[in-house]
């Protein structure tokens, strides 16, 4: 059989499958959904929305997944924090249909996942509520519970999976399979100190949304502890990881958390170190952190590579 009757055929079996199937790309957006995929989310055969897109829709429709939050958009934009950053996860979730399914989500190194649900709504009740509380004790222990990104024990974890990357994975001659930036907001004890700790809240949730929209699928991003926060940036030379934190750099300084005093704004620095394959994920921490504090001391408000870091 040819190549390309076999991949018609392939097609043809997708599409009758009686799983769902759908293939997101790096950026989060349907590219492929199956009939059965489709009728369960109310997607078009011609559509192609962003998860995001999908999930706002049906969850003011009352339809597809069953999302029992209060604010949807905070729920929102912590799911979407942890959306793919693992190569492979399952879980349980039901929709508003009265079905249970059993998802798994397969994630590539470029970013594009694979999406799979199978009915499972034959299993006992009170089985399946046992499992959602499980998976509901494991999501918050990788939250951080002010902001709703990933905690310090999700992003230590992912930083210890990078340095664990298989011999393929590499980004340069050098070794690196990537880099991890230290981010803390300048100056926070003084905004807790003049404004008080609700202002200071404010000002870490806006930091947390605000970066996490220049964080690609590859990317984690998570706060580590007061106001510091670590960026792990796998297969991301060091000029790229500059750059990338050089734009969240931009979209701070243009923030104004607090809608009431549009005159509040705030800043903050950053250090940024590579990370080589075997390396211990302590010792990539604190090259990053010894930069942070080479930036505070250069005034703020700016980056710092670590200086063994080999451009070019």
């Amino acid at each position: 059989m040819d190549d390309s009757r076999t991949m018609l055929q392939a097609a043809r079996l997708m599409e009758a499958a009686g799983v769902c199937v759908a293939v997101y790309d790096e950026g989060d957006r349907l590219r492929y959904a199956n009939r059965a995929f489709r009728a369960a989310w109310f997607i078009e055969e011609s559509e192609h929305p962003l998860w995001s897109e999908l999930m706002r829709r049906n969850f003011h429709a009352r339809r597809g997944t069953v999302i029992k939050v209060e604010n949807f958009e905070a729920w929102l934009a912590s799911t979407i924090s942890r959306r793919g950053k693992a190569g492979f996860r399952a879980f349980e979730t039901d929709l508003h249909d009265g079905r249970w399914l059993w998802m798994t989500e397969t994630t590539q190194d470029d970013g594009w996942m694979l999406c799979v649900a199978s009915d499972i709504t034959s299993i006992r009740p009170d089985e399946r509520a046992l499992r959602q509380d499980r998976d509901d004790a494991i999501k918050a222990s990788h939250t951080d519970e002010l902001t709703g990104i990933p905690s310090r024990r999700f992003v230590m974890a992912k930083l210890a999976d990078m340095l664990a990357a298989p011999a393929g994975v590499v980004e340069d001659e050098h070794g690196s399979v990537g880099c991890v930036a230290v981010l803390d907001i300048d100056n926070f004890k003084y905004i807790n100190d003049r404004f008080g700790h609700s202002v200071g809240d404010a000002v870490l949730r806006d930091f947390a949304t605000t970066l996490q929209q220049h964080v690609r699928r590859t990317d984690v991003l998570g706060r580590v502890g007061g106001e510091e926060f670590v960026l792990i940036l796998p297969n991301t030379t060091a000029e790229d990881a500059e750059v990338i934190v050089g734009r969240m750099l931009e979209a701070v300084r243009l923030s104004r958390p607090l809608p009431e005093q549009t005159s509040f704004r705030y800043t903050f620095s950053a250090g940024i170190s590579f990370a080589e394959r075997g390396t211990k994920a302590d010792e990539i921490y604190r090259r990053a952190d010894l930069a942070l504090y080479a930036a505070k001391m250069r005034g703020r408000n700016q980056i710092s590579l670590d200086p063994d870091i080999r451009l070019g």
